[in-house]
Parts: C-alpha cells; structure tokens; sequence
C-alpha cells in the first residue's frame, strides 16, 4: 500500500516536472522570438495584406512584426531616427533624401518595394476618351501637368518616356518646363494645381493625374494612355523600407535581412498585384 502510494506521488511529481519543463521550453521559445517595430502611414488594405504574408512567411523563424500606424508624414523617419522603431515603410528614395536633408538624418533605404506609377489620362468628350493611344494626340495639342515642383518633375519624365518630348536632365535631378529640348509636336504644357488636372481633362487633350485623385474623378486607370516606366528616372519613386544607418550591428539585423528577403518573394508580388488590382507594382 505505501508502495502503492509513492509510486502515485512519484507519478504526479514526473507529470508536474515535464508540465514545468514543458512551460519552461514554451517560455525559452517566446524568449527566443524576435519582434521587429515598423511604422507605416495609414496602410491601405493592399499593404496590410502583403505585410501579413511577410509575417506569414517569417513567423517559422520566430519573427514577429509590430506596426505602430501614423497619421502624419512627418513622425515616422523620426520615431527611426530615435530608436523607437526599427523600419518604416511608407515613402520613396525622394520623400527620404529630402527628409534626410532637411532633418541632418542619415536613414537608408535597406529594400526597394513598389511603385505606385502616375499615369496620362485622354482628354474627354464628355464621358468619352478622346483618344486611345499616345501617337493620337495632335500636333499643337494641349497636356495639363500638375505644378508642384516633384509631381510636375515626374510628370515631364513620364510625357518623355512617352515620346513626347525630350529632357536634358535624368536621374533624381528635377525636370522643369525649362528643360524641354525637343516637342516635336510643339505641344503646349499647361501647369495645374495636382487636384486640377483630372478636372482639365474636358478642356485638354491629354492631362498627366496623380494617383491621389484617379478614384474621386472616377477615372479608369486601366485606360490611361502611358504608364510610368519602373527606370532610372523614375526610381526616385520606388517606395522603400528604411532603417538606420548602422542597422547591420542591429541585434535585429538577421530578422531584418529575413523581412527584405521574405518580402522579395513571388507570393508578397501576387499579393501586391491581385490586392492593388494594378495600381502598384513590385520593382525588386
């Protein structure tokens, strides 16, 4: 009977022991986890969705992604800047080199991500589009482009990959009308307010929309005559993940190089266009 009764006791202290080991593992497990902070800006459902197939892909690693969301363009480079996270995703190569500039920061861009290319819109007779192609805007005819120094600079690149005039600048140097070389169709540039030239477009022949107002002047982007070509002129405007200079000494650096190279992955690409319905494409 008294065997009986130890050999109980000893039974209960062995489960006890392996629910502690077993406790103890799951602890080591959860310690062993690495959480990496990015801050984004008002992520659309296209991006959140890509991110939970980055954390998808990264969780067999122990990574865990933690996003802290911003309302204001400003705070995020900063909140890198100081330690409080360790990304951010929401801007482009110009946003960050101005940002740096401006701010005496030196943040780096670590991953190129996508492009949200602006494109140029027909003018309209009415509901109609007034032409189909880029070679059937006439000679003489009018583009309206918005006026703000880095819209209008990326709109003159995309009417130049187009074929419709020539530049003497390239690169991240910002392209003015001054810069026109050659218009061999002497079309007229017209410069507009950027929440004006979807409204131009009854009045132009052609008119180069920011992505920002496509939807609200219920314009069919699939219909646009050109698209931004993903090219050296036009990387300025690749979106980034951006962390600190020094981010390879980063006790995160390992997790971070397994984000990028989850990121760069055909099933992040799907998700990126099927989620977006086209309106961003991958640039890795």
């Amino acid at each position: 009977m008294k065997i009986k009764k130890w050999l109980g006791v000893a039974a209960i202290a062995t489960v006890a022991g392996l629910a502690l080991a077993a406790c103890g593992n799951s602890e080591k497990k959860a310690d062993n986890a690495t959480t990496v902070k990015i801050a984004t800006v008002n992520r659309s459902g296209s991006e959140e969705a890509r991110w939970d197939k980055v954390q998808e892909l990264v969780e067999k690693d122990g990574i865990k992604l933690e996003f802290t969301e911003f309302t204001d363009y400003s705070q995020p480079n900063k909140a890198t800047a100081d330690g409080e996270v360790d990304l951010n995703a929401f801007q482009h190569y110009n946003f960050l080199n101005n940002w740096n500039k401006e701010n005496g920061k030196d943040l780096v861009a670590i991953a190129d991500t996508y492009i949200s290319p602006i494109r140029l819109y027909s003018g309209k007779n009415g509901e109609e589009n007034k032409y189909t192609k880029v070679e059937e805007i006439p000679a003489n005819g009018e583009i309206a482009v918005p006026n703000d120094a880095t819209n209008e600079s990326r709109a003159l690149y995309l009417l130049q990959s187009a074929g419709l005039i020539k530049l003497d600048v390239s690169g991240t140097a910002l392209a003015t009308i001054a810069n026109i070389t050659e218009n061999p169709k002497n079309l007229k540039i017209t410069e507009l307010d950027a929440s004006q030239t979807a409204r131009s477009l009854s009045s132009v022949d052609a008119a180069v929309v920011n992505n920002t107002f496509v939807t609200e002047a219920k314009l069919d982007y699939k219909k646009a005559l050109f698209k931004e070509q993903a090219d050296e002129n036009s990387k300025q405007w690749y979106n980034i993940i951006v962390a600190k200079k020094d981010w390879e000494s980063s006790p995160k650096a390992d997790a971070i190089k397994k984000i990028i190279a989850a990121y760069h992955t055909d099933e992040v690409k799907k998700v990126i266009e099927e989620t977006s319905d086209g309106l961003d494409q991958p640039v890795w």
